[in-house]
């Protein structure tokens, strides 16, 4: 990814463009390819600046030469940038200490459990917190590539560079837009009858009260399971489902977002909009031109 971003320079830069070296304490498998390092890992502290990849097994913490390699770095005055599960890097170095970050959705909880001291915020491509930069999974990587790009170089190289690449040169807004937002996967829960109940009335204005008297249970009991089951209130979890059946009907069809706000029980666009913006990131119109599917169904 960060090859693809920083080994070539677009056509008619003028200013030098940047000199990589991959550096490693030995040669790494990646895919079917296998990679030398040019240099060793002393070669950081030269550095201006660091690019963490993705670590190949968050559950094993990460090689203990590579953090002290990194740490050395940043305290030489590198910038230090990690991509997707690198973050898991340059926390164990403590550089995320006290500050913002990010990672692949999928692996912010064992971040932010790992290392209570970062601000994990599984809702954004990437953080810049000026030397240390962190992104999520490996499209919002390029994202932090192209920013670091345009922090160096300006928008206009930028711009070129994702040209070259066909990729958008800025995308707005987070990680929320491409987090999908599943039932649970177990169907032997108490709620296992209403979660469908409610899916197939979206439409409509459900209240907490009705989805206790569907469930059978008082109001309360309903929100204890749903804190066990889901993890959020029934209201939340209602607004979740909202959304993503929004999202759906935003991919899928040209209906205009007044249709998708009563279709979704939003009652209004605007209502929606707001939601949905919170929620998701962007607002409904830059989701769909996001996501759009180029076959309607």
């Amino acid at each position: 990814m960060a090859y693809e971003v920083f080994g070539a320079a677009p056509p008619g830069l003028a200013d030098p463009w940047y000199e990589i070296s991959l550096c490693g304490s030995g040669a790494v498998r990646v895919g079917r390819f296998r990679l030398e390092p040019d240099s060793g890992l002393d070669q950081l502290a030269r550095a201006e600046t660091v690019i963490v990849p993705a670590c190949s097994d968050v559950d094993e913490h990460p090689p203990t030469d590579l953090v002290d390699a990194v740490r050395a770095a940043y305290d030489a005055g590198a910038r230090v940038a990690s991509l997707c599960t690198g973050a898991f890097v340059l926390a164990a170095a403590g550089l995320l200490d006290g500050r913002r970050a990010t990672t692949h959705w999928a692996h912010a909880g064992a971040l932010a459990a790992r290392y209570p001291r970062v601000e994990v915020d599984p809702d954004v491509l990437y953080v810049d917190n000026g030397r240390v930069l962190t992104s999520a999974g490996k499209a919002a990587a390029m994202d932090l590539c192209l920013h670091l790009v345009r922090l160096d170089h300006g928008s206009v190289i930028a711009n070129a560079a994702a040209r070259r690449l066909v990729v958008p040169p800025h995308r707005p807004g987070g990680q929320a837009q491409f987090v999908t937002t599943p039932m649970p996967a177990q169907d032997n829960h108490p709620l296992a009858d209403l979660f469908p109940w409610v899916i197939d009335r979206l439409d409509q204005p459900l209240t907490v009260e009705e989805l206790a008297r569907q469930a059978n249970m008082s109001s309360r009991n309903l929100g204890r399971h749903f804190r066990s089951v889901t993890g959020t209130t029934p209201l939340q979890w209602l607004l979740t489902q909202r959304i993503r059946r929004a999202q759906e009907l935003l991919e899928t069809t040209d209906d205009n977002v007044d249709t998708i706000a009563s279709a979704t029980g939003m009652g209004t666009a605007t209502t929606l909009r707001r939601h949905f913006n919170r929620t998701v990131g962007v607002p409904p119109d830059t989701y769909r031109r996001t996501f759009r599917s180029s076959h309607p169904q």
